[in-house]
């Protein structure tokens, strides 16, 4: 990925997820954007993108953070939002286990009081150790923390997933919680 494009993307994000007034850009209650206001907006704030390169960003970005709608004519964060928007998820069957990435330093905590959506919207979970892996490295030294989803689901919690199959949930209970070995993948 350039350097171009990875500006581009933490501008989108940004913008796409927590703070459209950055830009000024109006994002509806289903927190879609237009395509083309957010290309004027980023171009009159000397942020040369085109529809082209917009679409580079959404196809490159690894986490695959970013969705049009069918046509292409409006675009969204696919989760991860600090801001209130409906992303229309239907609550779904998660598997049996799930991970979650954090750090050593926060780990005494989450095992006291669980896993919060902070300031997001939702707890993000995933299917795989590496991903989980890979979050918590953001932060700090990873530590992966299994949760156990059947269990929790099975006492009611709700679950969704997003567009690029990030598990989401409101928050995980201290009692469903234990650390994962990091050698076992």
């Amino acid at each position: 990925m350039s350097t171009q494009v990875k500006n581009i993307s933490k501008l989108m994000s940004l913008v796409l997820r927590h703070q459209p007034e950055y830009i000024g850009l109006t994002l509806n209650a289903n927190g879609w954007a237009s395509v083309e206001e957010l290309i004027n907006r980023m171009n009159s704030h000397g942020i040369a993108v085109n529809k082209t390169l917009l679409e580079e960003v959404v196809v490159t970005n690894n986490k695959q953070r970013f969705a049009f709608n069918e046509d292409k004519t409006l675009i969204r964060g696919s989760q991860g939002h600090s801001i209130a928007v409906d992303l229309e998820l239907k609550e779904s069957l998660p598997p049996d286990i799930l991970y979650h990435g954090s750090t050593v330093s926060s780990v005494e905590l989450i095992m006291l009081t669980g896993i919060k959506k902070q300031s997001r919207q939702h707890v993000h979970l995933s299917q795989d150790t590496n991903t989980a892996q890979q979050v918590g490295a953001r932060h700090g030294k990873p530590v992966v923390l299994q949760v156990n989803a059947k269990a929790m689901y099975d006492q009611g919690y709700r679950f969704y997933i997003s567009a690029n199959k990030v598990w989401l949930t409101d928050e995980v209970p201290p009692q469903f919680i234990s650390l994962k070995n990091a050698s076992e993948k």
